[in-house]
């Protein structure tokens, strides 16, 4: 079945074997090898998560043929330093199949190192370094980006979501939660200032990722970051938001779920690393209010993690996937851990 799928991509030679890689949380991914040719990845992508999968597929084109065109101009190997989206035989940026699936393609990128945690400044300072050319490359895109994930990362929205959880009660868990909803309800007005900063537009909106874990970004040999992968999320938002988003990720001494809390804290030199790399290529193109609110940034991405485990557990784990009853409490108390711990520092 699934050579078939792939058959209907403009793939360069007969597709000779396809098999699963990696065990990805929202789309299913797909290696293909053809009979003396490139490698390709094939995702079914997540239709559950994203409503309008041909509208992502027309952002994530748009943004990696202006990448290419910036690295070509400095001399760069579009082939290796961006995704290369395949179209189907169709012309279309994607395949329907007749369960109602949508399927995508891109190039194999050969030759690269992915990590799955920065455990060095090194790395550190490298992942912001390619955050922040991802960003700088992409500062003068002009296409306007299709919303595909309405609200996200929209404090404003977000407490309204918050309220209604609150109201619910819908798996009858408020009041066993009463120290952190008082939590989540002693941030509002820092949190919903900052977002006014960016519906006054006194903070921009920029392309950004808004996934900028460490895997989603592919090395080479000498460390340095080759290509930004995983563009399904990319949209039209703060750049902070990026930032922050890796600092909750990179600088966490614990896991995202950790029952240990006395494992999590914000990890300083990762940290001092990571903004480093990143303002030695966003610091041509952000403003002074933007650099102004950058470590903020990381306590304000983090809260809302807080904020959306919490609200899950109230509505009975209805949002994100749950090993046992419980999950969803502990990720809140270990994320509201490490924003405590950000807060100390920053």
């Amino acid at each position: 079945m699934l050579n078939k799928i792939a058959s209907h991509f403009d793939v360069a030679k007969p597709v000779n074997k396809v098999a699963t890689l990696g065990e990805g949380f929202i789309n299913d991914t797909f290696i293909v090898e053809t009979v003396n040719g490139p490698r390709y990845i094939l995702q079914r992508k997540n239709k559950n998560i994203f409503t309008d999968i041909p509208k992502m597929m027309e952002n994530i084109y748009n943004v990696t043929t202006h990448l290419k065109k910036k690295i070509v101009e400095y001399g760069g190997d579009p082939l290796q330093e961006t995704l290369t989206v395949i179209p189907a035989i169709d012309d279309k940026l994607y395949y329907l199949d007749e369960e109602g699936d949508f399927w995508a393609m891109c190039l194999f990128i050969e030759d690269t190192i992915a990590y799955q945690k920065a455990d060095t400044p090194e790395l550190a300072y490298m992942g912001g370094k390619g955050l922040g050319k991802f960003q700088r490359l992409l500062s003068d895109f002009t296409i306007p980006l299709n919303d595909i994930l309405p609200g996200f990362h929209n404090m404003r929205f977000r407490f309204e979501q918050w309220d209604a959880a609150v109201k619910n009660n819908a798996a009858k868990r408020v009041d066993s939660v009463k120290d952190e909803i008082n939590f989540i309800e002693s941030h509002r007005k820092e949190m919903l200032d900052f977002w006014q900063l960016v519906e006054d537009g006194k903070i921009p909106m920029r392309v950004t990722h808004n996934d900028t874990k460490i895997n989603n970004f592919l090395f080479d040999k000498d460390g340095n970051v080759l290509c930004v992968i995983d563009l399904d999320t990319v949209l039209t938002s703060p750049c902070l938001n990026d930032f922050g988003d890796a600092i909750r990720s990179y600088t966490n001494t614990g896991a995202e779920d950790d029952r240990d809390l006395d494992q999590v804290s914000m990890d300083k030199a990762i940290f001092d690393a990571y903004k480093q790399g990143y303002l030695s290529e966003a610091d041509t193109f952000m403003t002074e209010t933007e650099k102004q609110y950058l470590d903020f940034s990381a306590k304000y991405i983090t809260f809302e993690q807080v904020l959306r485990f919490l609200m899950d557990y109230l509505n009975g784990d209805t949002y994100y996937k749950i090993k046992y009853p419980e999950h969803n409490l502990v990720r809140t108390r270990a994320q509201r851990k490490l924003f405590d711990s950000m807060s100390a520092i920053l």
